[in-house]
Formats: structure tokens, sequence, C-alpha cells
């Protein structure tokens, strides 16, 4: 394999992609040579090849960055005749004759703040240039004492400011063989000093070289309010050596196991548990929320969050590269190259579009010149020429506010809503959750806390709980679901001991199992009992009440069952009657019990409850709605949500703390981990489809009325100038209004 792949070592690039060749289903083989910065991947059948490009971007970029990423697993690595290397997936002999072969572009490094910051700078300054010269032309033609040749020079000075990117961006598109905006704009300023509109072709290009500064200025505001998440990443950690003594090294060097010490006021460098001491974490750069967690032995620390003011010891849980906050960034990256559909159609048009109008300007010269008679190049008493009419159209039908109107509506969004503790990936997630009527809603951790406590252990017969709930804590001593970490909070308070557990298994919706020695060991839901031999049995064994979730504990001669209960979020009802009075309908979808179920539904008063779902059997339940016309939500947060969360038309995960499962397939994460965040998301993409309404709205409506008044005659060129670029500024500014909006509150109307 080749060891010189831009400055990065063969095994972390092997161990990059591998990650992003997993975690993509449709992919079955990629071949990278970095060296020649060249993509390509292998596919079985159609893939949305714009989210699949994003997605490696964002893994080269990891890798490139040098992020601590997992290692390979499952995967074949070859060496590519030339350099580079290749990945694939188990398959058959067969397999490969099947593959589509796609290659893809080599993400470009993307702009940091500083350098968008920089670049909107210097077009303001290339504005402000064209328009001291353009005005000192102005008035300098004004002197009848004053040489024409004078005004002349001021005017081509004003055009070179004002047109210097229009004309690195026209240079770029032509060598590409494209025709943009820029070319459209640079051409009718060429065209206005040919016939001698010179204030006409100074003032388009000032006009066109301000809303450039804007849009950037827009653009920079919108990646720092981004980048102050990223800037929370931590750089180093100190960890606790072999002899008990402190060390400080670079947060890559940090291995899963270590154990991290944390000083009061320093980050947490790494997703970690505490071992040791008590504290409370500042996470509101992850989550948007102000107050502080509290942080006790057991609980879950996250990287980029900051102590507050105890010295905790923490022992280290993922790698750098899997943190919660690099989760966080990872997702905002990708969503930044996500476009939204009707983003897709502008684009798309926009190409059209420019074609089209140079056709048209091009026909209606000669209509006005040869089927109307209007002198081609001179104005006249009676009128303006045909190529002056010419110019004016070009000016006023080329769609430069239309082709801003979408992208920065959602760049704003999104920069809103991570700054707020709501994840949007990309912008087709915030136009679906404008046309959501159903929310369907997990019990455990959306409806109510999630943090359950365990309340009894029951053994059958008596005598034996310690030992139950020893093998629960062993079995579940790995998971993250709500249950296990209850279980897991409880062990540790009793100071449990945990057994060895081999050949582990999660048996999906249903629980989970393992070997102590040669003896099976269950751990799950009543229905395993039920269903199995000692359906008999628990037939004579009464439920427990309804606030209560069971879970039952089998091994050999060995029954018990855990009760645990959970606290129902005070915010859910208020939430729910909220979305009632939008029209939304809810419902609610759990493995839950019955009983259990029923309780939280007749507390919160949720319409409709479903209740001792598998995976499955959720699945079902999205799709039936679905095919009753619902645009369906579902909120969740566990492995077992993954399925129904990516049936349903929008997908949305309960955030930092959600599984790895549930935060991949979902479209929109709140981070907060609470549901209102839910309306928050809703009020922000309502908002967002508002707005970008308008743009359209303003930029569609411009041209139409304006190109109108050109075709007519009715309007000079100095108007059409006007009327174009003020669109493209107002565009602009409007999509602004979605990065300084107040942040959303349980007392608001969406």
């Amino acid at each position: 394999m080749n060891s010189d792949l831009v400055g990065v070592n063969a095994e972390d690039w092997a161990s990059g992609l591998a990650r992003f060749l997993q975690a993509n289903a449709s992919v079955e083989a990629l071949r990278v040579d970095s060296e020649h910065r060249k993509l390509e991947i292998a596919t079985l059948g159609p893939v949305d090849l714009q989210a699949l490009q994003a997605s490696l971007a964002e893994t080269i970029r990891l890798i490139e960055s040098n992020s601590q990423v997992s290692a390979v697993v499952g995967v074949s690595i070859e060496t590519e005749e030339g350099g580079g290397i290749r990945l694939q997936k188990p398959t058959c002999l067969t397999a490969p004759a099947l593959w589509h072969w796609r290659e893809l572009n080599w993400p470009d490094a993307i702009e940091d703040e500083a350098e968008t910051g920089e670049e909107w700078r210097v077009l303001g300054l290339l504005a402000g240039g064209c328009a001291v010269l353009g005005i000192s032309g102005w008035m300098v033609s004004s002197v009848e004492a004053a040489p024409v040749w004078l005004s002349v020079m001021f005017y081509i000075g004003a055009m070179i400011a004002g047109g210097w990117d229009a004309f690195e961006d026209a240079k770029e598109g032509l060598l590409k063989g494209e025709l943009d905006i820029h070319f459209l704009m640079l051409a009718v300023a060429i065209g206005a000093a040919l016939i001698g509109a010179w204030a006409e072709g100074a003032l388009l290009l000032f006009l066109f070289s301000f809303s450039g500064a804007l849009e950037h200025f827009a653009l920079y505001r919108t990646r720092r309010e981004i980048n102050s998440l990223f800037d929370a990443a931590p750089k180093s950690a100190m960890i606790r050596d072999a002899s008990g003594g402190e060390q400080e090294v670079p947060v890559s060097a940090v291995n899963v196991g270590d154990v991290v010490v944390v000083k009061p006021g320093a980050q947490f460098a790494v997703d970690a548990e505490v071992i040791k001491g008590k504290s409370a974490a500042d996470e509101s750069n992850l989550t948007g929320e102000a107050n502080p967690v509290p942080k006790f032995i057991g609980d879950s620390v996250y990287s980029g969050t900051i102590n507050l003011w105890g010295a905790v010891d923490a022992r280290v849980l993922r790698p750098v590269g899997e943190s919660a906050l690099q989760k966080v960034i990872r997702l905002i990256r990708e969503a930044q190259h996500l476009k939204a559909p009707s983003q897709r159609f502008t684009d798309k048009f926009g190409t059209r579009y420019t074609v089209g109008i140079l056709g048209l300007t091009t026909v209606m010269f000669f209509v006005w010149w040869l089927g109307f008679g209007i002198a081609p190049f001179s104005n006249t008493e009676a009128g303006f020429s045909a190529f002056y009419r010419a110019m004016t159209l070009l000016v006023v039908a080329s769609p430069c506010a239309l082709v801003l109107s979408i992208p920065s509506a959602i760049l704003a969004a999104i920069a809103w809503g991570a700054r707020h503790g709501i994840l949007f990936r990309g912008g087709a997630a915030i136009e679906k959750m404008a046309e959501v009527d159903l929310v369907a809603l997990d019990k455990t951790g959306t409806l109510t806390t999630g943090e359950m406590e365990v309340d009894s252990v029951e053994s059958f017969p008596p005598g034996r709980e310690r030992e139950a709930a020893e093998l629960a804590y062993s079995l579940e001593a790995h998971g993250s679901h709500p249950i296990g970490r209850a279980i897991k909070k409880y062990a540790k308070a009793k100071g449990l001991e945990q057994r060895t557990i081999d050949d582990f298994q999660a048996m999906s919706g249903k629980g989970v199992q393992g070997r102590e020695g040669q003896t099976l060991c269950v751990l799950g839901r009543r229905e395993l009992l039920e269903d199995g031999p000692l359906a008999e049995w628990i037939k004579d064994v009464p439920e427990s009440a309804p606030e209560f979730s069971e879970n039952w504990i089998l091994k050999d001669d060995l029954i018990a069952r855990i009760l645990l209960k959970d606290q129902i979020r005070t915010e859910s009802q208020p939430i729910l009657e909220k979305l009632k009075a939008m029209g939304v309908r809810t419902v609610m979808l759990t493995g839950d019990r019955r009983g259990a179920a029923e309780s939280v539904g007749r507390a919160i008063g949720i319409e409709e409850v479903r209740s001792g779902l598998t995976p499955e059997g959720k699945v079902d339940a999205i799709l039936e709605y679905s095919k009753s016309g619902y645009k369906v939500a579902m909120v969740g947060d566990g492995v077992n949500d993954a399925p129904s969360l990516a049936a349903a038309y929008v997908s949305v995960a309960m955030g930092a703390r959600g599984s790895d499962a549930a935060l991949e397939q979902s479209e929109v994460v709140l981070m907060k981990d609470r549901i209102e965040n839910y309306l928050a998301a809703t009020d922000l993409s309502h908002r967002a489809r508002s707005i970008i309404r308008q743009n359209l709205a303003i930029s569609l409506g411009t041209v139409v009325l304006m190109v109108a008044a050109a075709i007519c005659g009715w309007i000079p060129l100095s108007v059409g100038v006007f009327a174009h670029e003020g669109s493209t500024v107002v565009v602009c500014l409007n999509s602004l209004r979605l990065l300084f909006a107040k942040p959303w509150s349980d007392t608001s109307m969406p």
C-alpha cells in the first residue's frame, strides 16, 4: 500500500475508508488514489451520488486532519497498480462483474472562517473602489470643461475594480465550457461601454460586486456560527499513567480504556465515563443547553464540554474520531453539502436559464432592429436602441437572486439550528419537516426522560436477588439503552460485581443474551417467557404496576425480574397539545408492555398508543400511516428505533446520548434530548420555508416585471441594474434573518 498518501499513513487511510464503506450499504467497493486525487466507487443499482459525495468528502477530511478512527473490520484491502488502494466488502466471485464503477469529485478543501472573512472584505473593498471611481467619473463628466477621456478613464477603473471578481469566476467557468451569471454581467457591462453608457456599466458592476460581497458576508457569518462549534474540539488531554501520575498527550494519542484527568475549568477531551469524583458540565456548545449538567460516578461526559467545578477521573469510552462532538461536526459538514430538492431544481434551472436568456436577448435584438425598425446601436429621441434594450433585458433576466434564494436560507437555517442544538442533515430535511402531519414518538427517552431507575429486584424463589442483579449488570455492561444504563447505575451503587459473559448477542427488540461459562443467560421482556417453556408458569405471576417496566433474567434454575421506573418529561403534555393545535396527529410506538405504555399515554394525553412492538412492528406501523397518506416524522433514540427511523418520511433522533444507529439514520438530531426541541425544529423549518418562498417570489417577481418592462422599452439600463441587483441584496438580507432569529421557547407557537 502506498505510504505517501497526502502525508497520512496508509493505515489511517484504510481505517477511515473502511468506515465509509461499512456505513454505506449501497457501495460495494471503492478505489482511492490520493496522489492523483481520484475517487471511484462501485455500486449495484441506483444511488444518491450527491449524498455519497458529501459523506466521502467528510471521511477524507477526517483522515487528512489525522482524526482517530476505528480499525478496519470485515473489509478487504488491496494495493492498486500505480499507487492508491482498493477496498471492498465480502462478496461472491461473480458480483464484481455486475458492479457499476462511478468516479466522484475529490473534495476541495473547505474554506475556513478566516479565508471566507478575508474574501468578503476584499470584495467589499473592490466594490468601494468601484463606487469611488464611478462617482468620480460621473462628477468629471458633469463638468463641461473636463475632457471626455478623463471621465472614461475613471469609469474604466471603476469597471475593472467592480468586475475583477466576476472576471475571475467567468474565466474559470469558460475553461470548463460553462456560461454563468458572471459572464452575463461582464457581457452587459462591456456592451454598455460600447454604446457609451459608461455610468450604467459601472453602476452594474458596483452593485454586482456589492451583492457578491454581501453574499460572502452571509456565508462568513454562517460559517462563523458553525465554526464556533468546531473550535470546541480539544487538542490535548491529561491521562493517568501506569504509575498513577498525570501526563499530557495529544488527543489523538488517547485510546479507549485510558483514564483521563479533568481539572475544574478544563475541557473533557473525549467521551468518557466518570469513575472518580463529581462535578457538573457545561454542554452548551454540544446541545445548546445553558444549564449545568451534574456529573457523578457512572455518568457519561462528552468531548468538547467543560468541567465546571470538580476534579474527576473518567475512563475513555470510544475513539476520539467517534466522539459525540466529532459526530456533530461530521453531521454539520455533510449537511452543508446536501442540497434541498428545490435547490437542486433551481441549480438545473439556472444553468439552462442562462443559455436561454442569451438566446432570447439575441433574438430580441434582431426583432427590435429588423422587425420594428429600431436603431441598432444609437439611442434616439424616439427611444432606446435595440442593443441598449438587449443589454437591459440581459441584466433584468439574469437569475442572480433566484440562484441565491434557496441556498442562502438553507445555510442560515442549518447554522441557527447547530447553535441551538438542532442538527439538520441537509436542506431536504428542513423542507420536509414543514410538511409533517403525523408524529410517531418512541416512549423511553423521548416522551419520558429515558433515565430509568431500578426500583426493585425480585427472584423466584426469593433470596437470589443479588445474583440476578449481577447477571443483569454483566449482560448490560456494554449497552447504551436507557434500561442498561439504569441497571449499571444500580449495580455500581450497590457495589455489585461484573461477571464474565461470553458470546454476547443482542436480540433485536427482545433483549440480550450471553454465556457465563457454558450456561446461557438471558435478559429481556416478559414475552420471552410467555413464548417459551415457562409460558404456563408466567401466567401465575402477576404483572407489576402499570408505571413499572419489567425485565426478566433467566439462567438455569434462576428466574428473576427487575422493575424499573421512568419519569415522564414534564414538557411532553404541552408539546403534544401544541402539535394537536397545529393539526398534527401524534402516536406512541413503543416496545414496552401495554400497561406501562398506556399509563404514560394517559398522563400526557397522547392520541394513540401502540405497545409491545418489535422493531419490525414499528416499521409496519410507520408504513401503515404512510399508505394512509400521512407524512410521518419518527422520533426515537435507540438501536431498535433505527429501522422505523429509516422508514419514516422524516427521521428525528434524540441527541447526543442517542445510539449511533439512530443518529446515522436520522435526518434531524435534537441534541438537548428534550422533546420540545422537536417543536423548535418544526418552527425553524416553517420559517425557512417561508423565507425561501419569499425569496423566490422576490426573485421571480422582479424578473417577470422587469423583463416585461424591458421588452416594452419602458426602463433604462440603470433602472434594470438597480432592480436586478437590489433583488439580490434583498434576498441575502432576508435569508440572514434566520441567522439572527431568537431561540424558540416552549411558550412559542410555530
